[in-house]
C-alpha cells in the first residue's frame, strides 16, 4: 500500500525539479463498436468514449489538487481503428469521418489526445489497413488531437517493407497536407516496430486486443529529479552513480502508482500499468541529455554517450520494477530531439546527427522521435530510416520507433516551433546516398533467427 507520506517525501522533488505525471491515460475498447453501417459505427464509438472517459479529466484535475502532484495531460488511447472499421469503410474518406468523430469526442472530454488512429501490419496489410494508412494524411490535416501509429515490425515477425515502403510517401504526404503548421501533422504520426499494447505516451498510444475492456495506464517523468540526484554525487564511481538513479526512479514510481491506484479507484475502471519514462519537456531543467551531460558528456553526441544512455535506462527500468509490480509501456529515457533542449543544444553544437541518434536508440526506450528534416527529403530516403530503426528493434527484441518531420520548405540550418510540449527544432541534415533500390523491392524482411523461441 502507499501512503501520503510516500508523497510528502517527493515535494521538492515536484515544487523544484520538474517531476509530474506526464499522464494518465484511459484505454478503451472498441471492439464492440465495430458495424457494417458507418453511421452506427461513428455513433457507437462516440457514445462508448465520452460515457467511459466522462469524468477523466475532472478525475485528473481532482487527484492533482488534493495530491498536490501535477498532471499535465489527460488522454484516451482506442483500439487500432483499422480493426474496428473493416467492415464499415470502403474509401479512405470513411475513415477520415472516424478520425473527426473522435476529434470530436475528445474535444468534448477536454482531453489532450486521442491516440488509436492505428493499424498493426508487421506480417501484412488487410484492405482495411492499407485503407486507413493512406487516409492518415488528410485524417491529421483536419483533426486537431488525434495521433496516429503503424506498427511495421515485430522481432517475431520480420519488418513488412511494404508497409515501411507506403508510409515514407504519406509521411510525405502528411507534411504537405500540414505545411501550413510547419507540417505538424507528422509530429502526431510514429512508425514503431514491437509496439506495446499498453503504452499510454503519445503519438504511439493505441489499446491492444489483450487489454480489459477499458483500463488506467499512467506515465510518470522525471528527469530533473534525476539530475538533480547526480548533482549531489558528482565524484563518485560508477556503483554510487547507478544506485542513485536507481533509487531515484523508485521514488518516482511510487508517485505514479499512487495516482494510478486514486484514478482506478475513483473512474471504476482497472488499473493497467505505470510507464516510468524520463520524458523531458522543453522546459530548462526537464531535459535527458541535462543528465547524460551530468554523468559526464560535454554534449550529447560526444563518445560515450550510447554506453551512458544505457546505463541510465537500465537503472530506471531496475528501480520502476522495484517500486510497482505492473511497470510496462516503454518505461525508459526518451530522446526527443525537439523536445529537450539539452538534445538542441547538442544538435546546434554539431555534437549531435540523426546517425549518432540511430545508435542510441539501441539502448533507450523509444528511436528517433520529433526529428525534423528538410522538406525535400525523398520518401525513399524517410523509408530507409525506417527500415534500420525497425531492424535495431527487430534484432534487438524492443520497441523502437520513428517520429519524423520533413517539413516543407525549410532546409538545414533552420529552425521550425511546434509549440508546447513538442517545443522547437532545428532542421537536421539526413544522408545525401540513395536507398531508392533498397526500399523498392518489396516483401518482407524475415524475422530474425533467435525469433523462435516456441
Amino acid at each position: 500500500m502507499i501512503n501520503i507520506s510516500e508523497v510528502l517525501e517527493t515535494n521538492k522533488m515536484i515544487e523544484k525539479e520538474n517531476l509530474d505525471v506526464r499522464t494518465i491515460t484511459m484505454g478503451i475498447s472498441l471492439l464492440e463498436c465495430a458495424d457494417s453501417n458507418l453511421e452506427v459505427l461513428c455513433r457507437n464509438i462516440y457514445e462508448k468514449i465520452t460515457r467511459l472517459a466522462k469524468d477523466l479529466v475532472k478525475t485528473g484535475e481532482d487527484i492533482s489538487q488534493e495530491y498536490g502532484i501535477p498532471i499535465v495531460n489527460k488522454r484516451i488511447s482506442i483500439t487500432p481503428v483499422s480493426l474496428v472499421g473493416g467492415a464499415a469503410c470502403q474509401t479512405t474518406d470513411d475513415y477520415v469521418k472516424i478520425a473527426q468523430v473522435l476529434d470530436r469526442a475528445a474535444e468534448e472530454l477536454g482531453v489532450n489526445f486521442i491516440g488509436g488512429y492505428s493499424a498493426i501490419v508487421s506480417k501484412g496489410m488487410t484492405r482495411s489497413d492499407e485503407l486507413l494508412i493512406r487516409s492518415i494524411p488528410k485524417a491529421m490535416a483536419c483533426t486537431e488531437r488525434i495521433c496516429s501509429s503503424v506498427n511495421v515490425g515485430s522481432t517475431k515477425t520480420g519488418i513488412n517493407m511494404d508497409a515501411v515502403r507506403l508510409l515514407g510517401d504519406i509521411i510525405k504526404d502528411t507534411a504537405r497536407m500540414t505545411a501550413s503548421r510547419d507540417s505538424l501533422g507528422c509530429a502526431k504520426l510514429v512508425v514503431l516496430c514491437n509496439a506495446p499494447d499498453d503504452n499510454p505516451f503519445m503519438a504511439g498510444a493505441f489499446h491492444g486486443v489483450s487489454e480489459d475492456d477499458a483500463i488506467i495506464n499512467v506515465g510518470v517523468s522525471g528527469p530533473g529529479v534525476v539530475k538533480y540526484a547526480l548533482e549531489q554525487i558528482r565524484d563518485a564511481d560508477f556503483e554510487v552513480l547507478c544506485e542513485t538513479i536507481k533509487r531515484t526512479a523508485f521514488k518516482i514510481t511510487r508517485v505514479g502508482q499512487l495516482v494510478a491506484q486514486e484514478a482506478s479507484r475513483r473512474l471504476g475502471v482497472p488499473f493497467g500499468i505505470i510507464d516510468l519514462s524520463l520524458a523531458p519537456t522543453p522546459a530548462i531543467g526537464d531535459s535527458v541529455a541535462d543528465i547524460l551531460k551530468e554523468i559526464g558528456l560535454e554534449h550529447p553526441g560526444a563518445p560515450g554517450t550510447t554506453a551512458a544512455l544505457a546505463l541510465l535506462n537500465d537503472q530506471v527500468k531496475k528501480g520502476g520494477v522495484m517500486a510497482s509490480s505492473y511497470v510496462g509501456g516503454l518505461s525508459g529515457a526518451f530522446i526527443p530531439v525537439s523536445e529537450d533542449q539539452g538534445m538542441i543544444d547538442a544538435v546546434e553544437a554539431g555534437a549531435l546527427t540523426i546517425e549518432k541518434l540511430e545508435a542510441m536508440t539501441c539502448v533507450c526506450s523509444v528511436g528517433l522521435d520529433m526529428i525534423a528534416i528538410p522538406g525535400d527529403t525523398s520518401a525513399a530516403t524517410i523509408a530507409g530510416i525506417i527500415a534500420d530503426e525497425s531492424a535495431i528493434g527487430m534484432v534487438n527484441q524492443k520497441t523502437t520507433a520513428v517520429r519524423i518531420i520533413p517539413v516543407e520548405g525549410k532546409h538545414v540550418g533552420d529552425t521550425v516551433e511546434f509549440g508546447g510540449l513538442l517545443g522547437y527544432a532545428p532542421i537536421m541534415p539526413v544522408n545525401r546516398f540513395s536507398c531508392k533500390a533498397f526500399v523498392n523491392r518489396g516483401g518482407r524482411i524475415p524475422a530474425p533467427i533467435h525469433s523462435f523461441k516456441n
